[in-house]
């Protein structure tokens, strides 16, 4: 069966509502462990002592906001050159997820640079990216809500996903492209030196999956009842024309 089948609003309902509650279930068990390992069976650093913890909340949500982003990102193209409606109805579930991913990693990230920086705030080419994509994360919401038209609604905020996908990239490599930053590199990489120690990665990839799972399954139940509050206003337009 194609992937393309599931653009069908009936369809995608009939495949997504047993996943739901399974990556619920998933999401709930992995975090609880992750982090129940991470802050109580793991010791604390050598360096940044028990503020390290705070990586189990910020890597997972800074990484769940950036690809929340791609993931809108590539709905909003397949509406713009398929215009399958779900498509842009699954951009606009995650963007709610997204800007509170974002939120939870900005102040997680305020947190652990206090004491590590000796300030809550830099203007880091990182951070200051990341509170751009922020930004545009409300930006997108606002324009959802301001538009009546649904169609025009999704062009628009399309438009705004693909300028705001800079910020994205800044927000994953500014580290990279610009040395001078306070923020350190990546966590987790290809490169086995650059990872954080073993007693702390593995914990850390169990929050990571559970952060995924949480992710996936609010966007499918947001999808849904994007898809339950479309068929509602058509049902209520075609009651007034019947009424007229």
């Amino acid at each position: 069966m194609s992937l393309w089948s599931y653009a069908n609003p009936v369809r995608f309902m009939g495949a997504t509502r047993p996943l739901v509650p399974v990556l619920g279930a998933v999401a709930a068990v992995c975090i609880l462990v992750g982090l129940a390992w991470g802050f109580f069976f793991t010791p604390d650093d050598y360096r940044q002592g028990s503020t390290v913890k705070i990586i189990y909340l910020h890597v997972p949500s800074a990484l769940m906001a950036i690809n929340a982003w791609f993931m809108m990102l590539v709905a909003s193209l397949v509406w713009l050159i398929r215009r399958h409606h779900v498509s842009a109805l699954a951009a606009r579930a995650a963007a709610p997820v997204g800007v509170t991913m974002t939120l939870i990693a900005l102040v997680t990230g305020a947190v652990w640079g206090s004491p590590m920086w000796g300030t809550w705030w830099a203007w880091d080419p990182r951070l200051t990216s990341f509170l751009i994509l922020f930004l545009f994360y409300l930006g997108y919401i606002a324009l959802w809500q301001a538009v009546e038209d649904p169609d025009a609604a999704a062009d628009l905020t399309s438009v705004l996903c693909l300028v705001g996908s800079v910020f994205a990239v800044l927000s994953r490599y500014a580290v990279n492209f610009w040395n001078q930053g306070l923020h350190q590199g990546a966590s987790l990489s290809l490169d086995a030196e650059k990872n954080v120690a073993d007693v702390f990665y593995y914990p850390l990839l169990v929050c990571i999956a559970g952060f995924v799972a949480l992710f996936a399954a609010l966007v499918l139940l947001g999808t849904r009842t994007e898809i339950r509050a479309r068929r509602l206003h058509v049902l209520r337009l075609r009651e007034r024309m019947a009424d007229a």
